[in-house]
């Protein structure tokens, strides 16, 4: 199999080390004279062959550093018998610090021990066979040579590796940003929904059918009474698409926001729901205050539950009644249901699902169903016990 193409950088390594070397042996300058006892290939020749295996190992410093360490490691041996070159003992350390900064992370972790047992030996051994002071240098030298590469390799590695952590976080945390963002714009796009659906489906579907029923049937007085419906359920309708689009825009301090509907505000909706053509009946106790989000869930889903009966129950009484006991506030709404004659809105089950949605945000729950001749709106929502609106 093929070695990796070798990094740029590399190249321009090996070649300045080889170019550097040549340079030295071209003046006759070594690292020892030729008259040293562990010089065994006398000449400036010999030199040339670790010099050149050096700068072949650089070649692979990044692309296979392990190879690279243990070819470097014959080649300087090899250089110690001959008189030496100073560009091959430099080469040498730079293969020591890239086989521990791009090599895997246990050969790092066996380099930097290997290194520090020989520095530790070449310092103790040679004392303890000369007793001379002289003999600590060698210690030196192998430390200079092999520990200090390899350990500050290992320094740079541990601040890259830091590094990339930090990015991985930096990046996880923007990833978990932007998910919390997209799923806040999501839920604040299905509170705006269902809120819009509550407050102007009611209206919108009082127009349809009153217009229909003008359309169909030919009489004066059913008409101007059908007109004057569709004129107030459109000033209504229009009033609170104005509420809804100034919440939208938030102007600031200037105005007052717009009060929330509360469980005072049924009997006007109950009478609303009258003057529609429903039969409606509000059974209500005292049901004391309760939190601001309850009223609000509790007040659309009445609301809610009064249009559908208006698109779609058959005639009869609607009742209305709301009970308050064991820290939970029971609504139950229940119309006719039947087959229908008259005319009738279409409905896409966007009110249902809205209703329930309230009651799931709340910790409650909520039925919708038929139950006999009926159909049965049930919810029931959780109000802790002392708290207040």
């Amino acid at each position: 199999m093929a070695l990796p193409r070798p990094h740029r950088f590399d190249v321009y390594i090996a070649a300045g080390g080889l170019l550097g070397g040549l340079l030295l042996v071209g003046m006759g300058l070594g690292t020892r004279p030729s008259s040293d006892p562990i010089t065994l290939f006398d000449g400036p020749w010999p030199v040339l062959v670790p010099l050149t295996v050096l700068a072949g190992c650089e070649l692979l410093r990044r692309t296979a550093p392990r190879t690279a360490l243990l070819t470097g490691t014959v080649a300087i041996c090899t250089d110690l018998v001959t008189q030496g070159n100073l560009a091959t003992i430099l080469m040498f350390t730079d293969v020591v610090y890239a086989a521990v900064l791009y090599g895997p992370l246990a050969s790092a972790r066996r380099i930097q021990w290997i290194t520090g047992l020989l520095t530790v030996a070449g310092t103790l051994v040679p004392f303890a066979v000369w007793r001379v002071p002289e003999a600590l240098l060698i210690g030196v030298v192998v430390g200079v040579v092999a520990y200090g590469p390899a350990a500050t390799g290992w320094i740079v590695r541990d601040h890259r590796d830091a590094a990339e952590a930090a990015r991985l976080r930096a990046e996880q945390t923007a990833l978990l940003a932007e998910m919390d963002r997209a799923q806040a714009v999501t839920a604040e796009r299905a509170r705006m929904a269902r809120e819009l659906h509550d407050m102007v489906a009611n209206h919108l579907s009082a127009i349809a059918i009153h217009s229909t029923a003008a359309l169909s049937i030919d009489e004066a007085a059913t008409s101007r009474q059908a007109l004057a419906v569709i004129r107030e359920n459109s000033v209504a309708g229009l009033a609170e698409m104005r509420r809804l689009i100034g919440i939208l825009r938030d102007a600031g301090g200037d105005t007052e926001p717009a009060a929330s509907p509360t469980l005072d505000g049924l009997t006007a909706l109950v009478d609303g729901a009258r003057a529609n053509g429903l039969d409606v009946r509000l059974d209500t106790d005292d049901h004391g205050r309760v939190p601001a989000p309850v009223e609000l869930a509790a007040y659309r889903i009445v609301q809610e539950s009064l249009t559908n009966a208006l698109k779609h129950a058959c005639p009869g009484r609607v009742t209305v009644a709301l009970d308050r006991h064991d820290g939970l506030l029971d609504i139950r709404v229940t119309s006719p249901y039947g087959h229908r004659n008259g005319p009738r809105a279409p409905g896409s089950g966007a009110g249902l699902a809205g209703m329930r949605e309230r009651a799931a945000l709340l910790g409650g729950t909520f039925r919708a169903g038929p139950q006999d001749a009926l159909w049965v709106v049930r919810a029931t929502l959780p109000v802790p016990e002392g708290e207040s609106a």
